[in-house]
């Protein structure tokens, strides 16, 4: 009986893997897909036990939105998706009429994704933030 759950664990993690291996192939074809167009600033929310959100905007040379894609889901199963209402707009001078139409964290990953571009556009470094398995660990090395 042993040999059928540790079967069933491993069978579970081969495949959420392989499903993990495809969102982060389809991620990455639209991320090549929108830089074509030009620079792309992406921003991120996680969630431990809720949606995690990733946004991507392809911004021409004045900053104004070519294309806007988001990415929400608690599961592998994920993919990218038009986010639209941000086209056409300058990336640097939204509002908060521009972010009625998303929820709570589409809006923060959007805020992300402003930080994120202002850091880099300064010429400084993103500082890699720890996830919550980092944080664990590093309490109990203490």
């Amino acid at each position: 009986m042993l040999w059928y759950v540790i079967v069933l664990i491993g069978l579970s993690w081969l495949t959420q893997s392989f499903f993990g291996f495809l969102q982060i192939k389809h991620f990455n074809r639209k991320y090549a897909e929108m830089r074509q167009l030009g620079r792309v600033a992406i921003g991120k929310k996680t969630g431990l036990f809720q949606a995690g959100t990733v946004v991507m905007f392809a911004i021409d040379r004045r900053n104004n939105i070519l294309q806007a894609a988001k990415m929400q889901g608690v599961t592998v199963l994920s993919r990218v998706k038009t986010l639209k209402g941000f086209e056409g707009k300058n990336l640097l001078h939204l509002n908060e009429k521009d972010f009625h139409s998303v929820n709570k964290l589409t809006r923060l990953a959007i805020e992300d994704a402003l930080h994120s571009y202002h850091i880099i556009s300064k010429g400084g470094e993103l500082k890699v933030k720890k996830s919550w398995i980092d944080l664990l660990l590093s309490r109990k090395n203490k």
